[in-house]
């Protein structure tokens, strides 16, 4: 199994104390492994696609500002842990990045169901995204939410398909009012191929 797959457990978790004086470097470390994991897709869109490390930080991160320690921990773990992939699937936070929040209300209010529409296409092959069901993120009123936890889950043909150099990857939003797609390129496709076991 990937590290990338096995879970966050208290064990991994350094003390207050550690965290602190590495807490610098450890943050640099993380710009860069986040920014071979990052993809903007048209105008407002970017996809965080996440990994142990990334939510091993996000935990850290949380207890160091909330200092709320071993009580704290558990809701972390579970709030984090499912967005670490498994072996057979991506994961990603997207967020909808509109600074004005009259505009972002606009263009949110017209989003509804964007969770839903968002796929990687591999050649014929098509990986649909599957929303986590934490919460649900379009309103009743059609509003959706500027961040989504989403998983796309890989069958073996489509984990070869994305590690295949000759197969072109992207990644297209199938909603009718944010029709943008991107090509995947080829330093963030390496990165996330170690998602995948094997």
């Amino acid at each position: 199994m990937p590290k990338a797959a096995r879970l966050i457990t208290a064990d991994d978790i350094l003390p207050l104390a550690t965290y602190a004086a590495e807490r610098k470097a450890r943050r640099a470390a993380i710009v860069e492994l986040k920014r071979r994991r990052r993809l903007a897709v048209g105008p407002y869109a970017t996809l965080h696609f996440e990994c142990f490390e990334t939510m091993w930080m996000q935990v850290q991160e949380m207890l160091y500002i909330e200092k709320g320690g071993d009580a704290q921990l558990a809701d972390e773990l579970a709030a984090y842990n499912p967005m670490i992939p498994k072996g057979a699937e991506l994961t990603c936070t997207l967020m909808f990045e509109i600074e004005d929040e009259f505009r972002r209300a606009r263009i949110l209010s017209r989003l509804g169901g964007i969770e839903d529409s968002l796929v990687i296409r591999l050649g014929p092959i098509t990986v649909r995204a599957v929303p986590e069901g934490d919460v649900e993120r379009t309103k009743a009123d059609g509003k959706t939410s500027a961040v989504h936890f989403l998983h796309f889950p890989f069958t073996p043909e489509a984990i070869a398909a994305f590690k295949s150099p000759v197969v072109e990857a992207l990644i297209a939003f199938e909603h009718p009012d944010y029709g943008h797609l991107a090509v995947i390129p080829p330093v963030t496709r390496a990165a996330l191929a170690e998602d995948f076991a094997g």
